[in-house]
Parts: structure tokens; C-alpha cells; sequence
């Protein structure tokens, strides 16, 4: 899953990142609204956390102009106003949820898997391809019973792929998804990656669900 952290205070953006990173998320990170609003436009999120008071652009403002534009991304503002009137003005512009600093990464993580769940597409926790099964809460794989054990990477390049299942997915489409904006590493890394993933799904297996479509590719199919 992809989330955009949106967070002016550079060391508690650093931590964040560094710790959703951990939990198996993509992350793409900025420090101001006016960067942040041209991730939003260019980008679809999973969800968005998002500081209600930034540089360039307000929080709040960037929250009701998605809103107005019909962009209705899970969003959770993080801010140092704790009066009952602010988190009542960011509820009304359209947040999912509000957290006020400061506050425990393992909240953090809670509110934000309720306010994914709220997202229609994410509504089963169960991805399904033949009988290749991800539990995206228990994070874990197995195919026809027996658990697979996957990096980090591997897990997310799979749950993507399964997110989009029967759907043709470009390296590059990809790469951004699962390695984010500012992966500097090589330009075979997709392929490699889905080397990595048919050693420990297809191998062995009589029906492979992992496919290239050359020229255009990967699918995964079942």
C-alpha cells in the first residue's frame, strides 16, 4: 500500500517514514503543501497523512480542495491543535480521522488501518489469486496451504500485483508504486524482484501465476 507523509518537522517526518517503511508501506514524503499538492494531483494514495499546518499551503486547505475536486483518499491530520473547535473544522473539510501531537506510532498505525478499511476496494483483507492467499492484516502468504516467507519488498511488489490481479503492470508502474519516487537503485530491479517471487510461488508449481507480457510487462493471474 502507498501513503503520502505530508509533515514539516523534517525529524519526526524522518522517524515516520522510516517506521511505516517497516510495517511494509511505500512511502512518499514532503515537508510543504505546495509539494504536497502536486503529489496528490499526480499520484493515486492509499491514504495520506497529512500535517494541518505546513509551509507553502495549509493542511486544511489542501484537505478541502481534495475534497472539492473529488478526491476522496482516507486522510489522517496530525496536528499540535487540540482544541475541540480545530478538530471539528478538519473533521467538517473532509479528514478521516485526527491526531493530535504528540502521539504513539502504534496509535498512528491503528488509525490508520481503520481509515484504510473505510476504502471500498480494501474492504476484504484477503487477496486471492488460485489458491495463492495474502492476509494483508496478518501479513502473510501461502499457496495451497503451505506459508511463503517474503522480504518486504517482495511482499509489496505481491500485494500489489494482486491488488491489480489479471491487470498488465509496466516495470515502470511498478517500480513507482512498490520503490516510490526517489528509489535511485538499478533499472532491473523489477525484474529481478520478480525472479525473486517466482522462485518462492511458482517453482514447482503446475500452474504459474506469475506472467510476462512482453513488451508491455508483468501479470499475475488466477
Amino acid at each position: 500500500m502507498r501513503i503520502l507523509l505530508v509533515e514539516d518537522e523534517s525529524d519526526l517526518r524522518r522517524v515516520l517514514k522510516k517506521r511505516l517503511q517497516k510495517e511494509k508501506y511505500v512511502i512518499d514524503d514532503c515537508g510543504n503543501g505546495l509539494d504536497a499538492e502536486d503529489y496528490i494531483n499526480l499520484t493515486d494514495y492509499d491514504a495520506i497523512i497529512l500535517d494541518g499546518m505546513l509551509p507553502g499551503r495549509d493542511g486544511l486547505d489542501i484537505l478541502k480542495n481534495m475534497r472539492k475536486k473529488g478526491n476522496y483518499t482516507p486522510v489522517l491530520m496530525l496536528t499540535a491543535r487540540d482544541s475541540i473547535e480545530d478538530r471539528v473544522k478538519g473533521l467538517d473539510y473532509g479528514a478521516d480521522d485526527y491526531l493530535v501531537k504528540p502521539f504513539s506510532f502504534e496509535e498512528l498505525l491503528a488509525r490508520l488501518r481503520a481509515i484504510m478499511r473505510r476504502k471500498p476496494v480494501y474492504i476484504s483483507n484477503n487477496l486471492v489469486a488460485d489458491d495463492l492467499k495474502m492476509d494483508t492484516n496478518a501479513k502473510t502468504v501461502t499457496r495451497g496451504g503451505t506459508v511463503i516467507e517474503l522480504s518486504s519488498k517482495e511482499y509489496m511488489l505481491l500485494e500489489y500485483m494482486l491488488q491489480n490481479k489479471n491487470m498488465v503492470l509496466s516495470r515502470a508502474r511498478i517500480q513507482e508504486r512498490v520503490w516510490g519516487y526517489d528509489f535511485e537503485g538499478g533499472s532491473n530491479i523489477v525484474d529481478v524482484y520478480i525472479r525473486y517471487l517466482r522462485r518462492k510461488i511458482d517453482y514447482g508449481q503446475p500452474k504459474k501465476l506469475i506472467q510476462t507480457v512482453r513488451g508491455a510487462g508483468y501479470v499475475i493471474r488466477g
